[in-house]
């Protein structure tokens, strides 16, 4: 299985980054939990809003906001 973040803005729209509409993909759901930990900063200043995670192109969960609870 390969496991995968979208790449969302505010209204649900895919969001490319670097000419890519989602992440690399993972072999696991641990490990791409723990890369989105890693990355949500550099993402959301790359206008990524939101992301939602998917396996084999479906969705596990999501969207998820990328922006810190004030």
């Amino acid at each position: 299985m390969s496991w995968t973040w979208r790449y969302e803005g505010e209204d649900g729209s895919v969001v490319a980054v670097g000419g890519a509409n989602g992440s690399e993909s993972f072999t696991s759901q641990g490990d791409a939990e723990t890369w989105i930990g890693e990355t949500w900063r550099e993402l959301l200043d790359l206008g990524v809003t939101q992301v939602s995670l998917l396996e084999a192109g479906t969705r596990v969960y999501g969207p998820m906001s990328l922006r810190p609870v004030t």
